[in-house]
């Protein structure tokens, strides 16, 4: 079942049931972990007033239910301390319940950069996607994924960071080129204490990567070597370097494990060459 068809199982015009807030429990493939107290209270406050106008949906248990859809509504209305919540039940199954989860805090942007690339990583191991697949179902484009599940070799604490709010993908994305997991952690705690934006950190990056290869200076790129830079990065998900000479040049393609390789010669069609 693609992804439109599934989201069409979650609509119509069921039967709206009441059920007892204290015999549902959260979505376990809820991909997002991060609520915004301030949205949810005021969500709180709008149910203690209004009630809860959009019923959640939920899929009967062996022992009661399980959301696949409204959680935020469930918490908020758990502060309001209602005892009962408008449910429509539906039957589905667990590659259901984690597709749509994914799908209604993509569609509705609620997920962090960090949960997003986890909801992604999740997907391609608990359902056997590759990126390319993964990419078609959801309607988004392969870099896109990639980018995203690249953050995933950031250390705990620089993840944790993006999630807070405190580094941007960007951020996280300029880190990786740094490669030693120390260094990411200490250099995100400089860009966070002397607010430095991502083009600042790119360079930053650039100068330790051109003194640790053993080059005496980095040499000013021209703009069209920046721009094309940028482009292979983001159809490549990776860090790229293009270095040129008076005669001749280089493209250095930065790829994190057997895997990704992998990844990156199937994008370049390069896999099938012996």
């Amino acid at each position: 079942m693609d992804f439109q068809k599934l989201a069409q199982v979650i609509e119509g015009q069921d039967q709206v049931e009441q059920l007892p807030l204290s015999i549902i429990r959260v979505n376990p493939f809820q991909p997002r972990k991060v609520f915004d107290d301030e949205a949810l209270q005021e969500l709180s406050d709008s149910i203690q007033e209004h009630g809860v106008l959009q019923p959640i949906v939920v899929r009967k248990k062996v022992s009661g239910y399980e959301i696949v859809v409204g959680e935020r509504r469930f918490r908020a209305s758990k502060r309001a301390n209602k005892t009962h919540i408008p449910a429509i039940v539906r039957e589905l199954t667990d590659q259901q319940m984690q597709e749509l989860a994914i799908l209604e805090n993509l569609q509705r942007e609620d997920l962090t950069p960090i949960e997003e690339a986890e909801a992604y990583q999740s997907l391609m191991h608990n359902l056997h996607f590759t990126q390319e697949e993964l990419a078609v179902r959801l309607g988004k484009s392969r870099p896109h994924i990639a980018n995203h599940i690249r953050l995933l070799s950031l250390p705990a604490d620089v993840r944790e960071a993006i999630t807070s709010g405190k580094l941007s993908m960007g951020h996280g994305r300029s880190l990786l080129g740094l490669r030693i997991p120390r260094q990411m952690s200490l250099m995100a705690q400089r860009v966070m204490k002397e607010g430095l934006s991502v083009r600042q950190l790119e360079k930053i990056v650039q100068e330790r990567t051109a003194v640790s290869r053993g080059t005496k200076a980095l040499k000013q790129k021209n703009i069209f070597v920046q721009e094309r830079e940028a482009q292979l990065r983001d159809a490549l998900g990776t860090n790229v370097q293009i270095q040129q000479s008076k005669h001749k040049g280089k493209i250095e393609i930065e790829f994190y494990s057997d895997e990704d390789l992998e990844r990156i010669l199937a994008l370049l069609q390069l896999n099938d060459i012996e």
